[in-house]
């Protein structure tokens, strides 16, 4: 049998991998600024979160949410510590595709409506719902889960409040855009639309998917315009690498029996996982870390008169290049051994650990200009 052939993949096979470093199947270490869309938060192979697994696998590492499980209580706890919405309620569940799905079913249910605002260039997954509100002619949905979607300009107040009305269940946006090329929204932007959604009884939903668990130097990036959601999905950096997501959800919105369902959601290996990612990012201050080096990569940044933008906050960074330096990616794979990301068609985009180290940081900056240096002497 062959494999369904949907990735463009690079002819390498990571083998083993140790913080931001990776090896492949020929001896080569490459350093990962990317961590596969942002999933490695704390490192690959955090000693503290490899034990945790084992020490899971000892007792029990699935059964189905029919029984009580105190793993999710203490994750939920941990969570709320962190995040600072201690008032909201979590369900878990896979990936954050699901995450949005659910979301989405709850500003129907709650509301009684099925209008959604979205924003161009934003992505929210590959369910029906999820892709439904996502931007992106290419995966479009073959049916929307009867929602129907309006997509706006990100940061537009004037097309907002046209559309945004008592019709309206949810404004979904992500805390920063990521594979629409690191988009941030500005803080007064955030702040008029939470605004104009209560006022409309609608649900802000914020996909901090990529974008969350301190990547930014806040737990999640929407907390930057000092602003609160009523649902706030999560996955990516919550499991750094195992699959988990979930949605936190506000206090005021009160469950039922088989409002919402999920088989693998919550078992307790994810829990162990996503547990061990709270305690290293609260015991090694990688918020803090997260903040300081982005905020170093950013100026060493915009100090290169051949970068043509830089945008992000914290490790979340991405900056356009011209169509002339379209194959500087592969370079820095290629030639450097640097995996980075990237959104078309002339975005890079670094989305490493957030434990990274300023030497680590270096290695890529020296990499970078020595590409660089050539095209700015012509």
């Amino acid at each position: 049998m062959k494999l369904f052939d949907v990735y463009p993949l690079f002819p390498i096979e990571p083998v083993k991998a140790s913080g931001s470093w990776l090896w492949d199947s020929e001896g080569k270490k490459y350093l990962d600024l990317y961590g596969g869309h942002a999933v490695i938060s704390i490192g690959h192979n955090h000693p503290h979160f490899v034990e945790a697994l084992k020490s899971q696998l000892d007792k029990i590492s699935f059964y189905s949410n029919s029984v009580k499980n105190s793993m999710q209580e203490k994750l939920a706890e941990k969570l709320g510590q962190l995040s600072g919405y201690n008032n909201h309620q979590l369900f878990l569940c896979n990936s954050g595709a699901e995450a949005n799905e659910n979301a989405l079913k709850l500003a129907s249910f709650v509301t009684g409506r099925k209008k959604i605002i979205a924003f161009k260039k934003a992505f929210h997954g590959r369910t029906s719902g999820a892709v439904a509100a996502t931007d992106n002619p290419k995966i479009v949905a073959p049916f929307n889960a009867g929602h129907e979607i309006v997509f706006l300009p990100l940061n537009d107040v004037a097309a907002f409040d046209q559309a945004i009305d008592n019709t309206i269940a949810a404004v979904i946006t992500e805390g920063i855009q990521g594979v629409g090329g690191i988009q941030v929204p500005d803080d007064a932007f955030l702040k008029h639309i939470a605004q104009k959604t209560k006022q409309a009884g609608a649900l802000l939903i914020l996909d901090e998917v990529q974008s969350g668990y301190g990547r930014t130097g806040k737990f999640f990036a929407h907390q930057h315009a000092g602003i609160e959601a009523d649902l706030i999905t999560l996955a990516k950096g919550m499991g750094n690498g195992f699959p988990i997501g979930g949605v936190l959800i506000h206090q005021n919105i009160k469950p039922w029996s088989g409002m919402l369902g999920t088989t693998f959601g919550g078992n307790y290996l994810a829990c162990a996982a996503g547990l061990a990612v709270l305690e290293v990012i609260e015991k090694e201050n990688l918020m803090t870390n997260a903040e300081t080096l982005g905020n170093y990569w950013i100026n060493a940044l915009r100090s290169y008169s051949t970068i043509l933008d830089v945008r992000g906050r914290g490790l979340m960074i991405g900056f356009d290049l011209p169509e002339s330096l379209a194959a500087l990616r592969k370079d820095l794979l290629f030639k450097h051994f640097i995996f980075t990301g990237e959104a078309k068609p002339n975005t890079v985009r670094l989305l490493p650990s957030l434990p990274l180290t300023k030497s680590e940081a270096d290695i890529f900056l020296e990499a970078l200009f020595a590409e660089l240096k050539p095209v700015a002497a012509l």
